[in-house]
């Protein structure tokens, strides 16, 4: 562990693990990421990002992608149009996370009947 750092420890509010948890493990991060990886290398316009997140809020969808933006896992183009478009693609960073986030969602299904009986058997 580096003096000061909390790296390596999870309890430490300045461990990079729990920081990077509070910024990536939303369910609409999660969500935003896939599309993207979709995507391919092509762009997808924040209205079909919407679109394809039920639920999601304009102002969600933006927090979100700004915050994706900002941490450079996500790349953003705008048209200079009226109204602009504006449009988003994963770097090459939001791809490796994507490949991160699969395997979450692989366990997750594989597993979610075990946890829905647990849940079930603790309600009783």
């Amino acid at each position: 562990m580096s003096a000061g750092t909390g790296r390596g420890d999870l309890f430490n509010p300045a461990c990079p693990t729990r920081m990077l948890l509070d910024r990536i493990g939303t369910k609409w991060t999660s969500m935003a990421v896939k599309l993207l990886a979709e995507a391919g290398e092509g762009e997808i316009r924040f209205a079909e990002l919407q679109r394809r997140m039920p639920g999601v809020s304009q102002k969600m969808l933006s927090t979100t992608l700004r915050s994706l933006t900002r941490d450079g896992l996500v790349a953003r183009r705008v048209e200079p149009t009226v109204p602009p478009k504006v449009h988003y693609r994963l770097t090459a960073l939001g791809h490796s996370l994507e490949l991160r986030l699969a395997a979450l969602r692989d366990w997750a299904e594989e597993h979610i009947t075990e946890i829905n009986q647990a849940n079930a058997a603790s309600t009783d």
